[in-house]
């Protein structure tokens, strides 16, 4: 069923502005980094999500379910990420303030609550839940496989030195950045590598399993 007008153009303000406001505070707290990859899967996200949910919300038996996996398969992911230092390893390679605590802060309780009231959202067909749930296809599904680029990239801090070392960066206190570079360690690890594909599975299956519906719905 179409939502109305009215609704339609408020969910997509709201869609527009986090496209918008996402990356720029991303920016302003932590680097260029965040605009790249959570800006570009947010604009990624909504043009897919203009296309297929928009105007005519998906059944919710089928994005659902698949929203629900590669959530919780990014979880998992995130798990492996915290005990490997994921943040203070993305301050390390790319010289800014990506600390532990805000780490936690974004993924472990703000992230949570956000995917649980998708949830509730895609069960009631409203289009921004539909939105939130395209950026997390287009995001652990398809960005996560920066994972395996990480390693080969030289860091900008101390690239040299295998051990893990804490410094201020933008007056920042980062402690114990660990070093993942490659051609340093001998090991082809970065934090979150060895689970980077769990979200990645259900996140592409997702986005060519919608796609499909979106065609067959077609008059």
């Amino acid at each position: 069923m179409k939502t109305s007008r009215i609704n339609q153009f408020f969910n997509l303000t709201v869609a527009v502005c986090l496209c918008i406001l996402a990356p720029i505070i991303g920016y302003l707290k932590i680097g260029l980094p965040p605009v790249i990859i959570v800006g570009g899967s947010a604009v990624v996200g909504f043009v897919c999500w203009y296309f297929t949910y928009f105007k005519n919300p998906t059944d919710p038996k089928i994005i659902l379910p698949l929203f629900v996996l590669t959530v919780a398969a990014l979880q998992i992911h995130i798990v492996e990420e915290y005990q490997m230092g994921f943040g203070p390893a993305m301050s390390r390679l790319f010289n800014i303030p990506w600390s532990e605590k805000s780490f936690l802060l974004i993924f472990a309780l703000i992230g949570p609550t956000i995917y649980t009231l998708t949830t509730l959202g895609l069960y009631y067909k409203i289009p921004l839940a539909g939105f939130v749930a395209w950026f997390i296809f287009i995001g652990p599904g398809v960005a996560e496989f920066t994972h395996f680029i990480f390693p080969l990239l030289e860091p900008q801090i101390d690239p040299a030195n295998p051990q893990d070392i804490s410094r201020v960066i933008k007056g920042v206190e980062i402690a114990a950045m660990p070093n993942y570079y490659y051609q340093t360690t001998g090991h082809y690890y970065f934090a979150g590598l060895y689970t980077a594909v769990l979200p990645m599975l259900p996140g592409v299956y997702a986005i060519f399993r919608l796609i499909k519906d979106k065609r067959q719905a077609k008059p």
